[in-house]
């Protein structure tokens, strides 16, 4: 599991950490993770041309040791000063190694191989300074590879807000831990590649992180398997209040998910049965109301539901409920806070943004805080769909989990109703609300790149995680292709095998 931490926790790491360090030792230490990062990236030092981008902060120190080192092996480097001043033992450590003040920062950018931005630390706030957006811009221009020390200068550490001009960055080295801001768009984006340098704050951060991301061995701890006496009740059956004349796929994608989620069986209440039998035989159909229906461990209710009632007589039951689609529509916050059992409300970001009453570009800005603030309201989990899927607890002290897997090509039309059944299976075998919103997420996430070709493969397990160890995914790899919700449900049990039996690598 990757875990990621607020600033202020990771300050005080740090400053528990310098108190037992010889003065100047662990921004050193920082350094030559910094160092080995840039030189791998590099693939060869000695004539390589590297500008550093300095600000006045500890960030801008990192950046000045690290080019020192990068100059006893051979390679060009030049300063640009972008504060007030500069740390003055880096710069001297720079200099002694043949490094050097750049007088033309412009002619230095557009010979570089590698720049480095040591602007602005994870304490920043706000966008660039004026005066560093135009050589930012002739960084990105340049065709050099980007390189942030610890965050990408003018985005937000703490929530991945990005207010105003940002460094766009090619890889990030942070140190010590992960912060939110790497794991959460929109700053997510402005990370690129992300790799965490050790610095040995391990024993010294909080119990409790922040942000959460599971890998493939946390999601297979949390899947049910069936043993010799398992029946389709003791796996779980999932009733579904989903479709109507208007929508009937979305009642047989909300089916196809919650079958291939390992429910032993399940109910699916409303107007699209035919079209759900004629897809899925195996379907236990009733016309409703849903309290009717029969037995289930778990209700999922409003893909495609349109104006079909059922979500009160859902929410009186007494099982947990996952409530998406157009039944967010009809949600009374004091009826959810009500609920003797757990609720799971799955939006995506325009829906959030009207059970918050807030315009959908707020939530889109600041997704950790949106979502937060969604389940502390209704007293719900609440898994915030996008394009970096956040999971949060009702309880502020639990740390939100952000899904670590997915493609862009998920953003197609019904991919939505197929989670919700998958996850309302994940409820009725058990588990609880934010673990199955969490590996639900998870298993769409790995069967949409199944789906759209992007192969089996380690999804996000290396040191230097592509997007896809960090958020909703890397941008389509070559080859990949469009697909369909319907693909997404068919790659599931694939998706399913692939964490089974990766676990132990996760």
């Amino acid at each position: 599991m990757r875990t990621a931490y607020r600033v202020q926790d990771v300050r005080a790491a740090e400053a528990a950490l310098m108190a037992r360090l010889p003065e100047g030792a662990l921004m050193r230490r920082a350094a030559a993770g910094l160092a080995a990062a840039c030189a791998g990236l590099l693939g060869r030092v000695y004539g390589a041309r590297v500008v550093l981008l300095v600000g006045s902060g500890a960030n801008g120190g990192d950046a000045l040791y690290a080019g020192a080192r990068l100059a006893r092996r051979g390679a060009g480097v030049s300063a640009v000063a972008l504060g007030g001043r500069v740390h003055e033992a880096g710069l001297s450590a720079l200099l002694a190694a043949g490094g050097r003040l750049a007088p033309d920062p412009y002619a230095a950018l557009a010979r570089a191989d590698l720049v480095l931005d040591g602007i602005t630390g994870i304490g920043g706030r706000g966008g660039l300074r004026p005066e560093a957006v135009p050589v930012v811009r002739a960084a990105r221009e340049s065709g050099a590879v980007v390189v942030a020390v610890d965050l990408p200068s003018g985005v937000d550490a703490d929530t991945g807000a990005v207010e105003g001009e940002a460094v766009r960055a090619d890889a990030t080295v942070t140190f010590g831990a992960y912060k939110p801001g790497l794991l959460v768009d929109p700053a997510r984006e402005y990370a690129g590649a992300v790799r965490l340098v050790d610095i040995g704050l391990g024993g010294l951060l909080p119990a409790a992180a922040e942000l959460e991301a599971l890998q493939h061995a946390d999601v297979a701890r949390l899947l049910p398997v069936p043993g010799a006496e398992s029946d389709k009740y003791r796996r779980g059956v999932v009733g579904v209040v989903a479709g109507s004349a208007r929508y009937p796929g979305a009642a047989v994608l909300a089916v196809a998910g919650a079958l291939r989620g390992g429910a032993g069986a399940v109910r699916y209440v409303g107007p699209a049965g035919g079209a759900v039998l004629a897809r899925y035989p195996e379907t236990l159909v009733h016309p409703g109301p849903p309290g009717e229906a029969g037995r289930v461990q778990a209700w999922v209710i409003g893909p495609g539901l349109g104006d079909t009632p059922g979500v009160d007589d859902v929410l009186a039951s007494d099982v947990p409920v996952l409530v998406d689609a157009d039944g967010l529509r009809l949600l009374d916050p004091a009826a959810v806070r009500a609920r003797p059992a757990p609720t799971l409300l799955t939006p995506h970001a325009g829906e959030a943004a009207a059970l918050l009453g807030t315009a959908r570009d707020e939530v889109e800005a600041r997704r950790l805080e949106a979502v937060r603030e969604l389940a502390g309201r209704y007293g719900a989990t609440v898994l915030l769909k996008g394009s970096t899927t956040l999971v949060a607890d009702p309880s502020p002290d639990v740390p939100v989990r952000v899904n670590p897997t997915g493609t862009p090509w998920l953003a197609t039309a019904g991919s939505g109703d197929v989670l919700s059944g998958l996850t309302g299976s994940l409820l009725a075998a058990g588990l609880a609300a934010r673990d199955a919103a969490s590996a639900g997420a998870y298993l769409h996430g790995l069967a949409a790149r199944r789906g759209a070709g992007y192969g089996a493969g380690a999804y996000g397990s290396g040191a230097v995680g592509a997007h896809a160890a960090h958020g909703a995914g890397p941008a389509p790899a070559a080859g990949a292709a469009p697909l369909t919700a319907h693909e997404v449900a068919e790659a599931l049990p694939g998706a399913w095998r692939d964490v089974r039996e990766g676990g132990g690598r996760g």
